[in-house]
């Protein structure tokens, strides 16, 4: 069976078309994804990021071109699912299921479960295989699902809105962790999110999906080149949009922030204070409209 050859993309996707009904999920999309990054694939609700995943977990038909770890989704679902490891909502584990019990329910369902990686894991924290859900805090039930993900030897993970159901500080830990145990250069991440904020900092690739189309796909330090806020003083508004900012929003005592995409940071400094634009504002901006 033909895997990535080196150097190779772990997910290539081209010409990606899913209608339901009469709306159209993915709309001619296009992305590759390479080894040993993690990336971000972000979107508000409806804008077929769940659609995408489905389609790279070949749990939907779709038509166009993808492949993923070298097989076809359609076809090959069986054999990809070896490599691949799949995790949604962490907050929604049955209350009743014993710590033990949600160890085998995994160990029995992925061939690449390493029970003693994930007995190590568990050593460090104050879980014990008898315990049940609901006598758990919040931030066990965060280290048990890590438990469950540090032991599954997968090529790609994907992460469907990990976080949804936890506060910050445990969705905070939730991805440091993973950063720090679990992710190295032959694993690639895939997280799906509408929080952007809290997986910034862990992201080496972005893309931002509106409509069922890509938007936006580039490495995080390509998109700290490319794209600049200004804090624009009254003088220089005029000619600051001359330059035709992507996104413009007021603020207080008359000072205006304007977003641009492509001019340098020292042609924009004669206008006003510089800086690179969080990924929040960013979006925002990418998105304006979606919400109406």
């Amino acid at each position: 069976m033909s895997m990535p050859m080196n150097g190779g993309a772990i997910v290539t996707a081209s010409g990606l078309r899913k209608a339901y009904k009469n709306k159209l999920a993915l709309d001619s999309t296009r992305f590759t994804i390479q080894p040993g990054r993690i990336v971000g694939l972000i979107g508000p609700n409806g804008a077929g990021k769940t659609t995408a995943l489905k389609a790279i977990l070949g749990l939907i038909p779709f038509e166009g071109e993808l492949n993923v770890l070298g097989r076809d989704p359609r076809t090959q679902r069986d054999e990809l699912m070896n490599d691949v490891c799949f995790i949604a909502d962490v907050a929604v584990l049955p209350r009743w299921i014993r710590v033990r019990e949600a160890i085998e329910f995994v160990a029995g369902v992925h061939p690449r479960f390493d029970h003693a990686r994930c007995d190590r894991f568990l050593a460090n924290t104050q879980l014990k295989p008898q315990m049940r859900v609901r006598e758990l805090s919040k931030g066990m039930i965060v280290q048990l699902h890590l438990a469950l993900v540090m032991a599954i030897d997968a090529k790609l993970l994907v992460l469907d809105e990990p976080t949804l159901g936890l506060d910050i500080l445990y969705r905070k830990q939730f991805y440091q962790r993973l950063l720090e145990d679990y992710f190295d250069d032959q694993k690639t991440i895939l997280i799906t999110t509408h929080q952007v904020e809290e997986v910034e900092h862990i992201l080496t690739d972005v893309m931002f999906i509106r409509d069922g189309k890509v938007v936006l796909d580039a490495p995080m330090e390509v998109v700290g080149e490319r794209f600049t806020e200004v804090l624009v003083e009254g003088a220089h508004l005029d000619a600051a949009r001359a330059l035709k900012p992507i996104d413009e929003r007021a603020l207080p005592f008359g000072k205006t922030v304007m977003l641009f995409d492509g001019p340098p940071q020292s042609q924009l400094s004669a206008y006003g204070e510089t800086r690179t634009p969080g990924l929040a504002d960013l979006f925002v901006a990418t998105m304006k409209g979606t919400y109406a």
